[in-house]
């Protein structure tokens, strides 16, 4: 399996870098292109399983995207709540899985609820994390708190059973919510600093990634090790970072 751990493939969400189809930036478009097969068969995985409209816009987005970057799909298929129970030996049929974005949590019971874990085992293809999905890819996944009452909610479960695709906790659209408030803290130096202690966190910004090829892992452009309480800067723009 090669997999790509993106914050955004398609460029920043907060719009502040203009990209039309995949983006170029750190050489994900061309990376990208190594393992990409002509008319490609391909899957998007939910993370909003029970949201239709959602469901039937995002994968035709995603694929024009695509295709105006060159890449071609001969299908977008959507896994999501309506989709009968798909095998193992289906996802063989396809050569790129997608695994979407959106929330953490509702994605990550998604993802049990079809066994999609059990599922990639035998999957050889390519498989492309976007924002939760890539948050997803862990084999303990940290839900960074979100949405508004789950800062302050003892019951929010911040540490989730996840696909054990990486054992990386990548934080995506760092440039973005760096400086966000949750329920009256910073996201980060209150509520990510805190749960940082005695684990390793990876924030990027959007227009990074770790691309992890049959095991070895690399860092493509910016990136911040959040541990311990403590950040800093280990890879910077144009840059790539063997992490394992």
């Amino acid at each position: 399996m090669v997999l790509f751990l993106t914050s955004s493939p398609t460029g920043p969400l907060d719009n502040s870098r203009p990209v039309w189809g995949v983006d170029r930036k750190n050489a994900l478009e061309e990376n990208l292109r190594r393992y990409w097969r002509h008319e490609a068969r391909c899957l998007m995985v939910s993370a909003a399983p029970e949201d239709d409209e959602f469901n039937d816009r995002v994968p035709g987005e995603i694929a024009c995207l695509l295709e105006e970057s060159g890449f071609s799909c001969s299908c977008m298929d959507s896994w999501d709540a309506r989709t009968p129970e798909l095998t193992a030996e289906d996802l063989q049929n396809y050569d790129v899985i997608f695994l979407g974005g959106g929330h953490v949590p509702t994605q990550n019971a998604f993802f049990h609820r079809i066994s999609l874990r059990e599922k990639l085992r035998q999957f050889h293809g390519v498989v492309m994390g976007i924002s939760a999905g890539t948050m997803n890819c862990a084999d303990v996944v940290y839900a960074q708190p979100e949405l508004p009452g789950e800062a302050v909610d003892p019951g929010y479960t911040r540490f989730l059973p996840g696909l054990g695709l990486t054992g990386l906790n990548i934080l995506p659209h760092y440039q973005m919510v760096r400086d966000w408030w949750l329920d009256g803290q910073r996201l980060y130096e209150d509520i990510t600093f805190a749960d940082s202690v005695g684990r390793e966190f990876l924030a990027l910004p959007d227009g990074s990634y770790v691309l992890s090829e049959y095991g070895r892992e690399t860092l493509y452009g910016e990136g911040w090790r959040v541990a311990d309480g403590c950040i800093e800067q280990i890879c910077a723009d144009g840059e790539e970072l063997r992490l394992f």
